[in-house]
């Protein structure tokens, strides 16, 4: 009887655990933690600010109870981040840089009964952590329909005589070689060359996700280098402000640019944060658990691109914007449709993701499904690395 009794107890003890480590949050005691790479005065970090603020919003949680760990480096400080956050007794901590990935799962063992979400990281699924997540947005979408913008507006400067289409050469200013970047690069020219075939790329990468310094100097590179339009996968209004001073239109990223180059500026391609966070908290607060990888796109409204610059964008973008975006949401347009473009002059038929060093994971999984590359349904974070016909590196 007695050791009946003790098993019971041991039992209640663990049930007990179980609907602790579960438990239903109150809207008004949830208590929530953001490691920042930058801070407000940076697009990336302050359309993740601006996201999740608006979740909070919508969920009736108050802002003085969210705790922001502002310019974390992706070095050991990102660890620090999150057990100073998970020490002040946060119910789920976001963190928003790739590099802080390692960092903020290994707090993540330490404390099983907080949720820790990484944007853009790789490894939740494989970490074996329950409370480990990874979110990111199908941000090629929005940048296929930025691209659309561009390859109007080149097709605008061909009419008036500005160059020739043989000269539409367009300048991409890109973080790192990764496939998060080669992704949103190809998914831009995609849908530029769309409507203007003549259309090719350069691409300059500054080995940095944000410095004003060095994305300046790549767009004036570029700029110097024939390029009649420039886009960017960088953290920084460095591109923009060589484009309003050169007289260059470009594409930003993160969030309008139209501030930074009120006469160049096209529009951005954008991610709404708001949405993974309010998934997030919404599962927290209800007391359940949720899937490691999260990735949404144009029909969860998780991707969009900004205002268009009224007056500068090629006539008739606005109703070509809107056919593009609702063929991308009903599913007969697919961004990396293979018909649409060529590897070293061959269609591509199968291919297996990509890791983010460049090598391939054959056991990944085949990305080619039904003539097109299925980025980011394997896993959140982008996986294309294919060097497609018509854009190329320079120093």
């Amino acid at each position: 009887m007695k050791k009946f009794a003790s098993l019971l107890l041991a039992l209640c003890m663990l049930l007990s655990m179980v609907v602790v480590a579960n438990a239903e949050v109150a809207a008004n005691e949830i208590k929530i933690g953001l490691i920042c790479i930058g801070d407000e005065n940076e697009g990336y970090t302050a359309n993740h600010i601006n996201g999740l603020r608006a979740a909070c919003a919508e969920l009736g949680i108050d802002a003085s109870q969210v705790i922001y760990k502002y310019n974390t480096p992706e070095t050991e400080a990102a660890y620090e981040a999150a057990i100073d956050l998970a020490e002040q007794g946060c119910d789920v901590i976001f963190a928003n840089s790739f590099g802080h990935e390692s960092y903020v799962f290994l707090a993540a063992e330490e404390y099983p009964e907080i949720e820790f979400c990484h944007a853009t990281g790789t490894g939740a699924s494989a970490s074996g952590l329950e409370n480990a997540h990874n979110f990111f947005a199908a941000i090629y979408e929005a940048r296929y329909v930025a691209g659309v913008v561009a390859g109007m507006k080149l097709n605008e400067m061909i009419a008036e005589g500005k160059f020739t289409a043989e000269q539409a050469k367009i300048g991409y200013v890109g973080a790192f070689p990764f496939e998060e970047v080669k992704s949103g690069y190809t998914a831009f020219y995609l849908g530029a060359r769309s409507v203007c075939p003549s259309a090719t790329m350069e691409v300059k990468f500054t080995n940095s996700w944000g410095d004003l310094a060095l994305e300046k100097e790549a767009a004036e590179a570029l700029i110097a280098n024939g390029c009649v339009l420039i886009s960017q996968h960088a953290d920084t209004t460095g591109a923009p402000t060589a484009c309003e001073a050169a007289g260059v239109p470009c594409v930003g990223y993160n969030i309008s640019m139209i501030p930074a180059a009120p006469n160049t500026a096209l529009t951005s391609a954008a991610i709404n944060w708001a949405s993974y966070f309010k998934f997030a908290l919404q599962n927290v607060l209800a007391g359940e658990k949720f899937a490691s990888d999260w990735c949404q796109g144009y029909v969860d409204g998780a991707v969009y691109i900004t205002e268009l610059n009224e007056g500068l964008v090629a006539e008739g973008t606005a109703a070509k914007v809107a056919e593009i975006e609702e063929a991308i949401k009903n599913g007969t347009l697919h961004v990396f449709n293979t018909a649409t473009f060529t590897v070293k002059g061959e269609t591509v038929t199968t291919c297996t993701a990509y890791d983010t060093d460049g090598d391939y994971v054959p056991d990944f999984g085949e990305a080619i499904v039904d003539g097109y590359f299925a980025e980011s349904v394997l896993r959140s974070a982008p996986y294309f690395g294919l060097d497609i016909d018509g854009i190329t590196m320079v120093e």
